[in-house]
Parts: structure tokens; sequence; C-alpha cells
């Protein structure tokens, strides 16, 4: 049990005073007391404001869930200051957390306020923050009390959203509402065509100036409006290479994750409807959905992607999506049987897009030696996986950020108006 304790300074002081009083006394020396005197005055003194209560200490941190690069602040509470001078906190070393001051260690006095840590995580997942140990002193630094450890705090940090906007419409929308438009005629604002009237068209649609001119009543047709079924399908196998955070260099587990949160975050923000899908040992699915709260609810399942060195069956990667849905594939395409399950979802007639989120990987300097040997093999099996992806029309990008699907949605709408032949 934790109690207030005398300090080493204390126990000198104390020795010095007794020791120089008796000497004095003693020999019949009149300077040692002098010398000893102000030994008695700091022994004195921390004697006398030893505290009389127990402290109660707990900790809290602001916030509990943050995206990557925010920061939150462990804050102290303590119940009963009386004879409480200083205190000192001293925070453990977390990985990818920083901390505020530099090296975890704060004090200050009573006085002028309790001392706050400030943790800023600098990579997605889930954290622990504020495991630190407290101690307090006492006035004249004659008591102190613990140190203590503290319990910490879980905090979960969402992968940041990289920049990333885009401005082609996703092909093949099959929703109710929405922003893009649809290959079937509704009452949308997209101007499609004039056509004679006919019974049950609108009064409002009518256009004047050309049934005026005909001598016969036109009106005006528009596309619907609709919305599109987006399923994202992060690939969570492995993740290749170091990472240093959000202030270095990215891992592929990192380009994928936070890919997908801007993917996620951008259609969201459209009106689209956004599922995801996880391919793990533990994988997750989130079903199709729209709006803030599910977009928190994408956020938090990424940002509790895990890699495990277990195989997945491959039940497991059926991605269920169906023909008017567009699926990105945020994968380095290193796993075959992911590979196999794109291919059997392009052939389905679903549009596919694979992002490739391997990144610019060095092979190492040695050219020789074995680890650079396997990786050159691997990338030689993995070139051939996506040239066999793109024999099957399937589109393969890099992750880029803003603008990286443009030119390939473009394609993929022109793709999907265009008329297709059935064998009779």
């Amino acid at each position: 049990m934790t109690s207030w304790r005398p300090t080493p300074a204390l126990v000198r002081a104390s020795l010095l005073a007794l020791g120089g009083l008796a000497g004095a006394v003693v020999l019949g020396l009149t300077t040692l007391a002098v010398l000893a005197a102000p030994f008695v005055v700091v022994a004195v003194m921390g004697l006398v404001s030893r505290p009389r209560h127990d402290p109660v200490l707990r900790t809290r941190i602001d916030h509990h869930r943050l995206h990557e690069g925010q920061g939150t602040a462990s804050r102290l509470d303590l119940d009963d200051a009386t004879g409480v001078e200083h205190v000192t906190r001293v925070a453990a070393a977390m990985p990818h957390v920083a901390t505020r001051p530099t090296h975890g260690a704060s004090g200050s006095l009573v006085a002028d306020g309790l001392p706050t840590l400030g943790f800023s995580p600098r990579r997605w997942g889930r954290r622990a923050v504020g495991a630190e140990r407290i101690g307090l002193t006492s006035a004249w630094a004659g008591w102190r009390w613990g140190p203590v450890d503290m319990p910490e705090h879980g905090l979960s940090v969402l992968p940041q959203t990289a920049p990333y906007d885009s401005r082609a419409e996703v092909p093949q929308p099959d929703g109710l509402v929405g922003r893009h438009r649809s290959r079937r005629i509704g009452s949308g604002t997209e101007f499609e065509g004039i056509r004679h009237f006919a019974a049950g068209d609108r009064l409002k649609r009518i256009t004047w100036p050309v049934s005026l001119r005909t001598g016969e009543l036109h009106v005006i047709t528009t596309r619907a409006e609709q919305d599109a079924g987006v399923w994202l399908v992060v690939d969570g196998l492995r993740d290749i290479g170091v990472s240093g955070g959000i202030d270095g260099a990215a891992s592929t587990l990192d380009l994928t994750v936070r890919a997908a949160a801007a993917l996620a975050e951008h259609h969201v923000r459209t009106g689209d409807r956004v599922g995801l899908l996880v391919v793990a040992a533990d994988g997750a699915r989130v079903r199709l959905g729209s709006g803030p709260r599910h977009l928190h609810r994408l956020q938090g399942t990424l940002a509790r992607v895990r890699t495990e060195a277990r195989s997945v069956p491959p039940e497991r990667l059926d991605l269920g999506a169906s023909t008017g849905s567009v699926v990105y594939v945020l994968s380095p395409m290193l796993f075959t049987p992911l590979v196999d399950a794109t291919a059997g979802l392009q052939r389905s007639g679903a549009s596919v897009v694979v992002i490739d989120t391997l990144g610019e990987r060095d092979g190492g300097a040695d050219r020789l030696a074995l680890a650079s040997l396997a990786a050159r093999m691997q990338k030689i099996e993995r070139d051939a996986r996506l040239e066999r992806l793109a024999d099957l029309g399937c589109p393969v990008v890099p992750w880029r950020g803003p603008g990286t699907l443009d030119t390939v949605l473009h394609q993929l709408a022109r793709r999907a108006r265009a008329p297709r032949v059935r064998r009779a």
C-alpha cells in the first residue's frame, strides 16, 4: 500500500542536524552548531510539513477516437492536494505514439496547475496511451508518495483520409437516388433529348419553343440520377515494408488502409452506398450503407485490420457483389486465391478495378543476395498475375492519390454504355 515516506534529502538533513548539535554539545564547539543550523531548519520544516492524508489519483484522456496525426491530452485528477507541493509524471514509450514533452516526463508545482501530457498517434490501429508513473512530493521535499503505476487508456486511431477526389462517374449506378447519370430515362436534371408528347408526360416538361415551331407538342427527356453500390476489398493478408507512421515511409498495409479510407469518404460524401470486405484470417464484412454513421463504422473496421501468418479458406474470398456494383480491390496482389477471386468477379459482369498498393519497393543494393533474388522472383509472379487480370479486361492502377481512378472510371462508363452482343 502506498503511503508517505521520508525522502533521502530529509533523512540526510536530519542526520546532519543531529550530528552537528550533538558534536557541539559534546565538544563544546559553537562552530558546529552554526554549521548545523541550516540543516536543523530544513529537517524541522520537513517533519512539520508531513501530509496527513493519502491522495487519490486518476488519469483521463480528452479523446478516445482520433485520426492519424491528431493529438489528445492526458490529464490528472487529484482529489486531496493538501500538503502536496510538486507532481511528477513519466509516461511509458509506446510504438507509433509521439508524446509532449518529447521524452514523456513532466512535472510542476501544484500551485501552478497539475502537469499535462500530450499524445499524438502516428499510425492507425488500436493504441494504448497513458501508461505512466506518478510521484508526489511535499513541501521542503521532505516526504514523497509513490511513484505509482497508472492504468493505460485505449485509443482507437482511424486511418488518415489521404487527399482524394474524383470527377468521374461510377459506371452502372443501380440505386434509387444519387448524383450519377443512369442509362435509364427518368426525372433527373441531365438533358437527354426532345421527343413528341405522349400520354402521361408532365406538362412542365413541354418545351414551348420547339412545340410552337413544329406545331406539335414536344417534351424534354432527362436521365435519372442514381447512387452506386461500391465495394471496397481490402487485402490484409500481408504487410510488406516497415511502417514509419504518418511521418515516415508507408508499408503496403498503410497504403491499402489509407486508400480505402479515402475512397470510402469520397463515395459516402457523394451519396453512394459503400460496403467493405477485409480479406484476412480474422476478416470483417460491412454491408452496403451510406451516411456519416456508416462512414464511422467503415473507418473503425479499417482501424482494426491485422495481419496474421494464417491461410484463408477460399470460401472466405467470396465477394458477393451484384452485377451493377463497382468493386475496388486494394491489394499488392501477392496472394493467388485473391487474384482468382478477382478474376471470377470480373467474369461475372461487375465493374472491377484493382488498385495496386505495393508502392515503390527497392529490392536491395545487393541484387545477388538471397532476399533480393526471392523478391525479384516474387515480382515476376506478381506481374504475371496482373497481366492475366488485364487480359480479362480488369484495369490495374497504382494508388497515387487524387485523380487515380478518373481515367479508369471514364473507360468503364463508356464500356457500360456500349451495346453488347448476346448469343442466341
